[in-house]
Order: structure tokens, then C-alpha cells, then sequence
């Protein structure tokens, strides 16, 4: 059986979209988008790594350093190795306001956290894992986490573009999460339950596609 990581944020984690600040709740395990793809995957170990919150390599100062993905990735690979692949999904938390950074910055973060993966022998015969890289889809600036994404929407709809190319230069898959689900109109950020059947089914074609058995 072969090793999927998913390593994400709180969409992976499987937030559910919040009417207002410090209301979190989980989808259940069965209905989130991760459970629904291990369950796609019958021959795949599907190990859901999703920290709400977690940046591409930013270290929060309000949220905690913690959720700095390029620190904490490195362990992950090697405390879930052999990993045949690693579906990546970040970069909605470096939209804050508070990190000022642009879609391109945000696209070389990502391809900064691909070369970790690729140069990390956690495959495998400590061999490379595979890499799926995907671009969340588009935020919106309404409900509670309006204020701390302020000017961000502008920024996400140029992500996908972004790293589009980053997962050229790096030479990994690339799926582009916009095109198959949008954010929910509470709070922006997060996806509404009927994005977890649609994200299911779009990553396991592209596991299949690109990491045939």
C-alpha cells in the first residue's frame, strides 16, 4: 500500500466556515474531503496533515510560529516516511494582511516547500516522495475573517497562475482547487460541505493520473 500525505491548512483540517471569530467546528471524519478520498483511494494510506492556520514558511506573530509550514515539514516527512506522495495545499494564511506578501511571493514559498520535498529522500528507498501541488481556490473579503484577509481576494485570483508556473519549474503536477470548488459566503476562507465530495473526487482522478499504481 502506498503513502499519500496531505499537508494543508485548515481546509484540510476540515474547518467548517464560521459566522463569527473563535466559533470553530470540524466536519465530521467520514464528510470531510480527506476521509472521502482515502476512500476513493482503496490502495492508498491516506494521511491527512491539515493545521489550521499553517503558513507557507511565515512564522505568525499573532497565531504562534508554530504554524510555519517549512519548519514543520520536515518532521512530518520523516515521521510518516516511506511517502510515495505529498499532495501540498497551502498559501490562503499568507494572504493575511499581516505577512504582506503578493501571489508571486506566495508561489515561490510553495515551490521553496516542493524542493524540501523532493531533496528530502522521505520516499521510498529514500528516494524522492511525488508531489501534487494545488492552488486553493480564490478567498473573499466578508463575514468575521474579513478584516484579517484585507486585500487578499485581490491577490488569490492571481494565485493560480502563479503556481502554475512554480510547479513548472520544480517540475511536479499541478491541480488548480479554484477550478472545482469555491469558498463559502460566511466567512470566505473555508469551503462549504459540497465542496468535500467535489475536492475528493478531483484529487483522486489526479492521484490516479499522475501517480498510476
Amino acid at each position: 500500500m502506498r503513502t499519500l500525505l496531505l499537508f494543508g491548512d485548515s481546509n484540510t483540517h476540515g474547518t467548517v466556515p464560521m459566522p463569527d471569530l473563535g466559533q470553530s467546528v470540524r466536519y465530521g471524519r467520514d464528510d470531510r474531503w480527506t476521509g472521502r478520498l482515502a476512500r476513493l483511494l482503496p490502495d492508498w494510506e491516506v494521511i491527512a496533515e491539515g493545521h489550521p492556520g499553517r503558513t507557507t514558511l511565515h512564522d505568525d506573530p499573532v497565531e504562534g510560529a508554530h504554524r510555519n509550514g517549512l519548519s514543520v515539514l520536515p518532521a512530518l516527512l520523516e515521521s510518516h516516511r516511506p511517502v510515495d506522495v505529498v499532495l501540498v495545499m497551502v498559501g490562503t494564511n499568507d494572504l493575511k494582511e499581516r505577512f504582506s506578501v503578493n501571489a508571486g511571493d506566495i508561489a515561490l514559498s510553495l515551490e521553496r516547500l516542493v524542493r524540501m520535498i523532493l531533496a528530502s529522500e522521505a520516499g521510498p528507498d529514500r528516494g524522492a516522495p511525488g508531489v501534487l501541488l494545488v492552488a486553493p481556490p480564490p478567498i473573499e473579503e466578508v463575514g468575521c475573517l474579513a478584516g484579517m484577509f484585507a486585500g487578499g481576494a485581490a491577490k488569490s485570483r492571481a494565485l493560480a497562475a502563479e503556481v502554475k508556473a512554480a510547479a513548472a519549474r520544480v517540475g511536479v503536477p499541478f491541480l488548480d482547487a479554484g477550478q472545482v470548488v469555491k469558498v463559502s459566503p460566511v466567512d470566505g476562507i473555508h469551503y462549504g460541505p459540497e465542496a468535500n465530495p467535489a475536492l475528493a473526487e478531483a484529487f483522486a482522478t489526479a492521484i490516479d493520473w499522475h501517480f498510476p499504481g
